[in-house]
């Protein structure tokens, strides 16, 4: 594994990725794989692993399309080429959900909606963790719709997905108390690194000349299907975009409270639009 982490870090790789394509060759827990440290890999378990490696480091494919899955609030995920990768500043967009849920709705039964659910992570972790949430998501590609149903039918989620592009496929009188979305917002010509640009769904990476193309048309759109009187609305979005958001929202929301939240990296990374009479 040694070896393996050397060659990634000198490819301009993560190495720590090189364990989880071990644990996956291996089908071991990490328990396993240190206790077995001194004992030659069964040679179908070392052909695996550099094959893996290769996938990883020559070819530039993200571990976790590799594997074919990854974890997002401690839920397993499928992923391929056709959903973006949740990461870890998304986990927290769902964490603070909750707990402004927590905050302002107390326990009540409330409708949600994520817009451009890719793998259906968030609305599956919102979902699971939260009973009193009625849960819709949807997407504008039919593809990662059907990873997003397969990772719902996994964790035994009850998330109503369906296609649309943004608010387009919602019935005009449809009604939400708590809108959360992560839209795509890296700007047009803004560098993204080969593994990530090559391999993940440009459609879900970029969001205009600005990064700000479809927070523009939720905020406009998301005003008829709000519940009028107590309603949350949370963004992730590039960290150094929260003063234009902020503008923006003010345009369309100008009674309502701006929360904006940094991710543990210490970024301005979310947005939340809360409106709460009751």
């Amino acid at each position: 594994m040694t070896i393996g982490q050397k060659k990634a870090s000198d490819a301009g790789l993560e190495k720590t990725a090189v364990k989880s394509l071990l644990l996956f060759a291996s089908n071991m827990s990490p328990t396993e794989i240190y206790l077995n440290l001194k004992t030659e890999a069964p040679k179908e378990v070392e052909e695996k692993f550099y094959e893996c490696l290769d996938e990883y480091i020559v070819k530039r494919r993200p571990p976790q399309y590799i594997i074919g899955y990854t974890y997002f609030y401690g839920y397993k995920m499928k992923v391929n080429e056709n959903v973006l990768i949740p990461r870890w500043e998304t986990e927290e967009l769902a964490q603070n959900t909750l707990l402004l849920y927590d905050k302002y709705f107390k326990g009540k039964k409330v409708k949600v909606y994520d817009i451009g659910t890719g793998s259906g992570a968030i609305a599956i972790a919102l979902s699971k963790e939260e009973p009193n949430m009625t849960v819709k998501a949807s997407d504008i590609s039919p593809e990662a719709l059907e990873v997003a149903r397969e990772n719902a039918k996994m964790n035994d989620a009850n998330v109503e997905f369906f296609e649309s592009d943004m608010l387009n496929a919602v019935k005009d009188d449809e009604v939400f108390d708590i809108i959360v979305s992560n839209p795509p917002y890296l700007m047009t010509h803004e560098y993204v690194e080969d593994i990530v640009k090559n391999n993940e769904p440009n459609i879900a990476l970029f969001g205009g000349e600005d990064g700000l193309y479809f927070y523009r048309i939720i905020l406009r759109d998301a005003l008829k299907h709000l519940n009028k009187d107590n309603f949350i609305m949370g963004f992730e979005h590039g960290y150094d975009k929260k003063n234009e958001l902020n503008t923006l929202i003010k345009e369309y929301y100008k009674d309502a409270e701006i929360i904006n939240l940094k991710d543990s990296a210490g970024l301005d990374r979310m947005t939340f639009i809360v409106k709460i009479k009751v």
